[in-house]
């Protein structure tokens, strides 16, 4: 079994957030089990068991694991006595919609309607241990996990069902939420199975569950649990929370990153009627009975910070690839990526044409619709927060060491929360609000502005990635050398058939925060490798598609290209004036894609149009997305076109400023994020099969515009673009 601190740390060590800071430790006793869950049913699993399923099938990092591995139980099913389905997962709703498709699976293999299933996501106090959620795992670990439950579930209800009707177990199924036996002449429900009962029944381990072809509501387009209410606005989330006695925090940030604290004055602040003001080393916050005078009193401190110098824009790639001073987990070299295949000068030296170039992508920052947010509230020494995180363990352990508390004495409760996309996985607001809340007495709900969340949130690593190729003149690839600076080795490794190859990455210094971002350093090694093989094909008049398949013998990915050029009509569109077309392909975390794109430069007119740049406007994307057997066709096809979407910034015109320590474009006025009129008319091709095993599709689908747009730009203009943003400033001609 593959231990996950090894799995990320071999694989996937650009999660530099999660590399420091407590280990974890779970506490959850048989006796406050039942007293939670009182009368009913309840399905349970020993919490070693899961732990060691966890292992092998996600990923950890900060506040994840460490050698007191927990004994206690952990519940997954309650059958409630009016016949409810409760679920318990750590996993959280971000907006990915994983609290449907995992609804999916328990309806699926209880046999009951979806609106009978309740499930409960990210409280530390309800839910079994999970270490996350990202890396696309809810859907291959949770899912298989939460259906195994559910199968022994329906296994042993239908035993006790089939005694209350004094009948064989085999002699009965659950159709509908209702116990029947073969002529239907005895039925009970889960409510009357239910009723009276208080009883803890093991799940063992040689479960049996539903097979993809024999789905019946897993597999189906079922619309969004509890929709209704984030359209009418009944749903709360973090920043619409209020509890009795409640105040409102605001905290003083640094002058710049790295800086410390010299001096505060703090009593024209602590002047202003009803505010309270909380000085720690270098934290300085204030609470108050509303947020405009938290805000006023916050403004009223005055602070002399001391930052060092640091790097800017202009020095970034410079400063990335000099060798990091300090390793996480690379070993010796400090990088990683996947074992080198035959000889880079044999590859060289048999090629007819050799190729070099070097593409870098910036620092992006991951703009959620919601800012951080927290409230916190201490009841004698036991704090409870509620906070939008993919990570409430994590986050949990966090508050634990931060106010030396066993973990025991800490509750993290996780609201379906307004977007993540890697952006949450620390709980530095949740902190700050119970800091705050610890020195007032009182609940305080803090709420990061936009420019807290644009500065003092860490950002997409930026990367310089440097690649130097051999290629025949009939078009097969003869050697392939590729090293990545900084953004990380997530996807490092690519599909083609390459007899000799090297994909290395080094670890560098960071002059901003940064870590997990949608995909991981998969967007910038894609752009990077499908720009290169794009240059490959045009080295030897060899077209792009047909280069990609003779380049490759993966099944799964020649599918995608093929379904993605098929629908496009790749190759037969009539060339236009000021339009290009460009294909790009990909495999990561279990899904295979292949992306067209149509782009047409849009020449300035007017007064001075001679010294204006024309505007790149993507009009077309056509998307073939592979992720195995697909749970939910209709939100599956949503994750990818807001994927896509989501692309269209970091391709195009999104990237953090920043000069001396300082972010220079900390607002949407400023950074600008894809808009309405951006956005291009986008298909979805699904080429799922029902003979693979789902695998997650939250990040694979954004990893293929960028290179798919760079080809078509070059396709129309000759101008090959090997940075990231490509035309922030749209394009010189």
């Amino acid at each position: 079994m593959i231990d996950e601190r090894d799995l990320i740390t071999e694989i996937e060590p650009e999660r530099y957030e999660l590399f420091e800071g407590p280990t974890y430790n779970f506490q959850f006793d048989r006796r406050d089990f039942i007293k939670a869950f009182g009368l009913g049913i309840v399905f349970i699993v020993p919490m070693t068991r899961v732990l060691a399923q966890q292992r092998g099938q996600g990923e950890s990092g900060r506040g994840g694991f460490n050698e007191r591995t927990p004994q206690e139980i952990g519940a997954w099913i309650h059958i409630d006595e009016d016949g409810g389905v409760s679920v318990f997962t750590g996993k959280v709703e971000v907006g990915q919609n994983t609290r449907t498709s995992l609804t999916q699976a328990v309806a699926d293999e209880l046999h009951v309607p979806i609106t009978s299933v309740r499930m409960v996501m990210g409280d530390t106090e309800r839910t079994p241990f999970d270490a996350g959620t990202f890396g696309s795992r809810s859907t291959p670990a949770m899912a298989p996990q939460l259906r195994k439950a559910a199968a022994a579930a329906r296994e042993m209800l239908i035993a006790m069902a089939a005694e209350q009707l004094k009948v064989e177990p085999n002699d009965l199924r659950i159709i509908d939420a209702r116990f029947v036996n073969h002529d239907k002449s005895k039925t009970l429900t889960l409510a009357e199975v239910a009723k009276g009962r208080k009883l803890v029944k093991v799940i063992p381990d040689n479960i049996a569950i539903t097979q993809p072809k024999d789905w019946t509501v897993a597999g189906t387009s079922a619309l969004k649990v509890n929709a209704r209410d984030f359209v009418t606005g009944k749903h709360q989330y973090t920043s619409d929370m209020k509890r009795e006695g409640m105040l409102y925090g605001k905290v003083v940030r640094p002058s710049a990153f790295n800086a410390t604290l010299v001096s505060a004055e703090t009593k024209a602040a602590e002047a202003i009627a009803g505010v309270k003001v909380v000085t720690d080393g270098n934290f300085i916050g204030v609470v108050a009975s509303d947020q405009q005078t938290a805000t006023k009193a916050a403004g009223a401190i005055a602070t002399d910070w001391k930052a060092p110098g640091q790097p800017s824009n202009a020095q970034l790639f410079d400063v990335l690839r000099k060798p990091a001073a300090e390793r996480r987990g690379g070993g010796e070299g400090g990088g990683g990526g996947a074992r080198p295949q035959g000889s880079i000068a044999d590859g060289l030296a048999a090629a007819d044409k050799k190729l070099e170039q070097t593409y870098t992508v910036a620092y992006i920052a991951h703009a959620p619709l919601e800012p951080r947010a927290a409230v916190a509230e201490w009841n004698g020494d036991k704090l409870t927060v509620w906070t939008g995180t993919q990570r409430p363990f994590g986050v949990r352990s966090e508050l634990a060491e931060a106010f030396h508390v066993s973990e025991d004495k800490v509750r993290v409760i996780v609201p379906d929360t307004g977007s993540g996309y890697g952006g949450k996985h620390t709980g530095e607001c949740a902190v700050e609000a119970a800091r705050l809340a610890k020195a007032a007495g009182k609940p305080v709900k803090l709420v990061w502005t936009r420019e807290e969340e644009f500065t003092w949130a860490y950002f997409r690593p930026a990367g310089v990635i440097d690649i130097k190729s051999g290629v025949k003149n009939d078009g097969m690839i003869t050697a392939w050398e590729f090293h990545n600076y900084n953004s990380g080795p997530a996807a490092i490794q690519g599909k083609y058939d390459i007899p000799n190859q090297l994909n290395q990455y080094h670890q560098s210094n960071s002059p901003l925060r940064q870590g997990s971002y949608r995909s991981l350093a998969a967007a910038a090694n894609h752009f990077a490798r499908e720009s290169h093989i794009d240059e490959l094909a045009h080295a030897v008049n060899m077209e792009p598609l047909q280069f990609r398949l003779k380049n490759t013998k993966d099944e799964r990915l020649r599918e995608v290209l093929q379904a993605a050029a098929k629908a496009f009509d790749w190759g037969k569109t009539k060339p236009m004036t000021g339009h290009g077309f460009g294909i790009s392909c990909g495999f990561d975390k279990g899904g295979y894609l292949a992306t067209c794109a149509e782009i047409a430069i849009e020449k300035p007119t007017g007064k001075d149009a001679e010294k204006k740049n024309a505007k790149v406007k993507i009009v077309r994307v056509v998307e073939a997305f592979d992720c195995g057997a697909v749970v939910n066709p209709l939100h599956l096809k949503n994750q990818i076109e807001g994927a896509i979407t989501m692309a269209i910034g970091g391709a195009l015109f999104e990237s953090i400023q920043f000069e001396n320590g300082r972010v220079l474009n900390s607002r949407f006025s400023d950074y600008q994020v894809p808009r309405f009129k951006d956005v291009p008319a986008i298909e979805v091709v699904l080429v799922g099969s029902k003979g693979v095993p789902s695998a997650g599709a939250g990040e694979t689908p954004i990893v293929g515009l960028a290179p798919a747009v760079g080809n078509a730009i070059f396709n129309a203009t000759g101008i090959r673009l090997r940075s990231l943003p490509m035309a922030p400033k749209g394009l010189a001609l």
